[in-house]
């Protein structure tokens, strides 16, 4: 087998494996979106979009990012093999995490008659807030559970716990919605993130770690290379939550709460689908493309490898989007939710734009340069709010989908100028093929879908749909033997060129 077929294996096992755990999510997290759909509507929707969102926000600023950062630090201290320096590390990081985590508690507290004024445009949801505030520091210390199954490679206790986490939650909280409607929103959420904890302490006492005594000074020396780290890569995803904030925030005040629910709903189903994709990138991909950064043309290669089977796994599941998303988004909420149709369509137009543009933002963080990393977000992020804005004030909801797409076009057409100018990247013609087919399937779907009614649409859409379906498995079994690779599994070989594991 040659390194390039082995390089297309690796980014595809990576992308299933880790996507794989994602499609149990999906389906739990289908039924839960169905049951508030139908029980809550729109505007409870909404309501838990905003309070979550806010939450999320405020969390964003007071976790130092420990969630990602520390996971490196507990990767090393197991490496060596040391367990007191294994427990050192472990006790340092468990008392940030509580810190962090109360200070985002507090913080929340202390901010809940604004944040609520802010949020809802009224002071109604005070004490909604400062019951919610619990979860910050729930869910920091589950993250800190979480970090150490990672750092320790316990990956499948931290999938075991994330499933269960989210069955569980699942089946406790739809009574909720049942009886108290819009009033079990909060008791809701609190549970959910009690359950996370519960399951994810439960996994992660399985490690077993030597109690230590860790001073104060020995707690900031260790502490300060985790926060200072944290800052820097949590930096880029708080510029994320405050524009995602702010938008919501405005639709809110300009369209009210249920506007808010339906950009929550149509966002929600066209992001989770294809999140597997984003989620192998940042988990696989990013520790692979920091191996050969320094080498551009190492670089180069492997970002269009990413590229060209993002698009490919991709291109079949946005076709279907443009064509049946109607039904989909009966099927996976209800009726009330069938205005986000042309916003979800325009929407998943732009992520072949996106996957394109992540694959090669990846480079900006494995060369280390932070710097041109934050500035390369922050230019991003304000011109996503600003379209957003003139995007929903002239087309309402199909105008954040014009407006996602637009913005990702020059989200791209940055990243390619930066790293083409620093770093002499360009794209292949592998890539520029693949991407171009794949594309032009997408876009003809979007125009039959909006040009002709069913059952014309879904005809002459289920063509498309197969011919993007058949050119990436054709794509994929010339890259990777994929026909061979199938046969093989159908035998009960998992294994065929004893590939060490991810």
């Amino acid at each position: 087998m040659t390194s390039d077929q082995k390089s297309y294996r690796q980014i595809l096992k990576a992308t299933t494996i880790f996507g794989g755990v994602q499609v149990l999510n999906i389906l739990i997290g289908i039924i839960r979106s169905k049951f508030i759909a139908v029980l809550l509507g729109p505007e409870g929707m909404g309501i838990s979009g905003l309070l979550t969102s806010t939450t999320g926000f405020i969390s964003g600023l007071t976790g130092f990012g420990l969630g990602t950062s520390a996971v490196k630090n507990v990767s090393a201290a197991n490496a060596t093999g040391n367990k007191t320096r294994i427990s050192i590390v472990v006790t340092v990081f468990r008392r940030l995490v509580w810190i962090t985590g109360l200070l985002g508690m507090i913080v929340t507290i202390i901010l809940s008659p604004w944040l609520s004024k802010i949020t809802f445009g009224n002071k109604d949801y005070t004490f909604a807030f400062i019951l919610i505030s619990a979860t910050l520091l729930l869910d920091q210390i589950s993250a800190g559970q979480g970090v150490l199954l990672r750092g320790t490679h316990r990956l499948k206790e931290l999938a075991k716990s994330g499933m269960a986490g989210s069955a569980l939650g699942l089946i406790i909280t739809i009574p909720l919605y049942y009886f108290l409607r819009l009033k079990g929103i909060v008791p809701g959420i609190i549970i959910s993130s009690a359950i996370t904890l519960i399951l994810t302490w439960y996994y992660s006492s399985k490690v077993k770690i030597e109690k230590v005594y860790v001073s104060k000074a020995r707690t900031v020396a260790e502490g300060k290379d985790m926060i200072k780290m944290g800052f820097m890569i949590s930096l880029s995803g708080l510029i994320s939550l405050v524009v995602s904030y702010l938008i919501r925030i405005y639709i809110s005040n300009e369209g009210g709460i249920e506007q808010v629910g339906l950009y929550n709903a149509g966002f929600a189903i066209i992001g989770t689908y294809v999140g597997m994709v984003f989620t192998a990138m940042s988990t696989d991909y990013y520790p692979r493309l920091s191996a050969v950064a320094q080498d551009n043309h190492q670089s180069r290669e492997l970002i269009n490898r990413q590229a060209e089977v993002a698009m490919l796994i991709l291109g079949p599941v946005l076709s279907v989007f443009m064509v049946f998303i109607n039904w989909i988004i009966i099927l996976l909420y209800s009726t009330k939710f069938v205005a986000t149709n042309e916003m979800i369509h325009w929407a998943a137009l732009g992520m072949y734009f996106k996957a394109s543009s992540w694959s090669v933002a990846f480079i900006l963080l494995a060369k280390g340069a932070s710097n041109v990393f934050f500035w390369n977000e922050l230019t991003g992020n304000f011109y996503i709010l600003l379209f957003n804005i003139v995007g929903y004030k002239l087309a309402g909801l199909e105008g954040l989908g014009i407006s996602f797409m637009a913005a990702y076009i020059v989200y791209l057409l940055q990243v390619f100028l930066v790293t083409s100018t620093k770093y002499s990247f360009s794209f292949s013609k592998g890539f520029y093929k693949v991407a171009g087919i794949q594309f032009t399937a997408g876009l003809l779907c979007f125009i039959l879908t909006r040009t002709f009614t069913a059952p014309l649409s879904y005809i002459t859409g289920a063509l498309l749909v197969l011919m993007s379906f058949f050119h990436s498995f054709h794509e994929l079994d010339r890259r990777i033997d994929l026909r061979k690779l199938l046969r093989l599994r159908l035998n009960g070989i998992t294994n065929p060129d004893n590939d060490k594991p991810i």
